[in-house]
């Protein structure tokens, strides 16, 4: 499904186990983890919507900033998964794969009527 623009609320939904997924691979910086995202078919993700998660992970303790030269531009601010942050993406990864089998069992039940016969809703 590349180029996907998926719903606003799922987006919010997975996007952590995925940036933190991302991260399990070494330190990156915010354009790059929004290029693999979406390299991964999971939407362009944007700035406004990316920076904010990544300072929450800073205060939480669960990724380490540092500050890199950039080839021939700025300095980019690189994310590293501390200890905490690997515990984070495994409870999440656990989490949210628990989650999606749920969903997935739910949505191949197939459809049955949620109301017993002749009873109002």
């Amino acid at each position: 499904m590349s180029g996907e623009n998926w719903p606003g609320e799922w987006l919010r939904g997975f996007l952590e186990v995925c940036v933190l997924q991302t991260l399990t691979r070494g330190p990156s910086y915010g354009y790059a983890i929004a290029a693999q995202l979406e390299e991964a078919d999971l939407g362009n993700i944007q700035g406004g919507t990316l920076y904010p998660l990544l300072t929450r992970f800073e205060r939480a303790g669960l990724v380490e900033p540092s500050w890199r030269t950039g080839e021939g531009g700025p300095a980019r601010k690189y994310y590293r998964l501390t200890e905490a942050g690997r515990a984070e993406h495994a409870a999440l990864v656990t989490r949210w794969s628990a989650f999606s089998e749920a969903v997935g069992r739910h949505l191949s039940s197939g459809s049955r009527p949620n109301n017993p016969e002749g009873a109002r809703g």
